[in-house]
């Protein structure tokens, strides 16, 4: 998931952050599985434009669920989001997860 947020939203997403944070050790309350995620920056490294995560879930559906449950994204500070399926090859069982 690709999640890039409103210019100028930065204020906003550090007073949600400690939230956010606990959505995400959550996994929504258990709606997916959080494997890793981060913010995404400009080329300065610095300033954030937005975060992606790899999950595993039942299908795109419970994906959108976290993220409409994001304090992020209730906010207001969402501008789109990207769900991209990773092959089923993919070596999950490599990443500790940051939720269970």
């Amino acid at each position: 998931m690709i999640c890039w947020h409103k210019p100028g939203s930065q204020a906003v997403k550090k007073a949600q952050h400690d939230q956010h944070r606990v959505h995400v050790a959550s996994g929504g309350n258990g709606v997916v599985r959080v494997l890793t995620g981060s913010a995404l920056t400009e080329a300065d490294g610095e300033t954030d434009v937005g975060n992606f995560g790899i999950f595993e879930a039942a299908g795109e559906a419970e994906v959108r669920a976290f993220v409409e449950a994001d304090p992020f994204t209730i906010a207001g500070i969402v501008d789109s989001v990207e769900i991209v399926r990773l092959p089923d090859r993919f070596k999950a069982h490599r990443i500790q997860p940051l939720s269970s």
